[in-house]
């Protein structure tokens, strides 16, 4: 059977906001794998802020994608072909295989990584969301670079995103005195406190975060997990506890400047306060990411942590469903359904 592959190519670098003609869908035809090649039909599409920086020609962690490459993503897929005795046909298995409907491998890890088996009983998705990369990263955000000291004073932004929104979770689990989280709008702030239960939370599109911050925390905030940056890392620095810890996730609040926005103008907060400010990369930790998944499979199978989930649908969608994440649309991991297993 000949089959048809539809692929997201980077056509032009964004310059600002990123747009949906910034890519171009190409169809070919797949040729036939090869002894030890499996062929995955990608069943599932992630999103994370930081594939924005991904699309500019600067030096980074890993290297930019190029002009007319598929756009590079996490994907979950089932193998719907295989030479290869460790792959059978209809295994579900999850990776870095891009904005493409399929993918040819012979299994051997890449630049991103290799195939994973998704385990037997766990929804596919789950891969890609509390059990994949933003899982991950709450995870060792809160556990390794600056761990919740029990009774902390903990405020998370971005806290409904797919990041925030475990990371708030985890510090809750783990013994935090007060966990708030800011988010935009009334439904993801009821989100955070009826089905994440956290104590409050801060909407920054309809409060003033500065005022909100000093209110809910009066003596300090002890531990800042930050995804945003801009105006309300500024707001949270006036808001620390003295030797309170800043750990630096992300700065969904100027990915799409054209130029870098000026630094923070409460900078020297960190001086007065004697703050510790560490930011970190996903990657320098996947070596234990075997007991993060088993403490998050738990946490998530019992109840204590809720996973919320933006599934889109539709092939034909997928940019339009990147930009979800910058528009503010997401509440959760942001996904897109593009087949059913075969």
């Amino acid at each position: 059977m000949t089959r048809t592959n539809g692929q997201w190519r980077l056509k032009t670098r964004p310059v600002g906001m990123v747009k949906e003609s910034d890519f171009e869908l190409v169809e070919e035809p797949l040729a036939e794998i090869a002894d030890g090649e499996v062929l995955v039909r990608n069943l599932f599409l992630a999103f994370e802020p930081a594939m924005r920086g991904w699309l500019d020609d600067v030096p980074s962690y890993i290297p930019p994608v190029q002009i007319g490459e598929v756009m590079r993503a996490s994907s979950v897929g089932q193998i719907v072909e295989s030479k290869n005795d460790d792959f059978a046909v209809g295994q579900i298995v999850s990776g870095m295989l891009g904005w493409q409907q399929y993918f040819v491998t012979d299994g051997t890890p890449g630049p991103f990584g290799g195939l994973s088996h998704v385990p037997d009983g766990i929804p596919p998705q789950r891969m890609l969301s509390v059990l994949g990369g933003t899982g991950l990263t709450a995870y060792f955000g809160i556990n390794e670079i600056h761990p919740i000291q029990e009774g902390d004073n903990v405020l998370v932004s971005g806290a409904a995103g797919a990041t925030g929104s475990v990371a708030s979770q985890i510090a809750r689990i783990k013994g935090a005195g007060k966990v708030v989280g800011i988010a935009g709008g009334p439904e993801k702030c009821e989100w955070l406190v009826k089905t994440a239960r956290l104590d409050a939370a801060i909407d920054y599109k309809n409060e003033n975060v500065r005022s909100r911050i000093r209110e809910e925390f009066p003596e300090g905030v002890d531990l800042y997990f930050d995804n945003v940056g801009g105006s309300i890392l500024d707001d949270a620095l006036l808001g620390m506890a003295e030797r309170g810890r800043i750990t630096v996730c992300g700065g969904i609040s100027g990915y799409n400047d054209s130029t870098p926005a000026p630094g923070p103008s409460n900078f020297m907060q960190i001086v007065i306060k004697r703050l510790s400010v560490k930011g970190f990369i996903l990657f320098d930790h996947l070596a234990q990411a075997g007991q993060a998944i088993a403490d998050l499979s738990g946490w998530s199978a019992s109840g204590e942590l809720a996973v919320e989930e933006d599934i889109q649908e539709g092939f034909e969608n997928t940019p339009k469903t990147f930009l979800r994440l910058f528009e503010g649309k997401n509440l959760g991991k942001q996904l897109i359904k593009i087949a059913e297993p075969e």
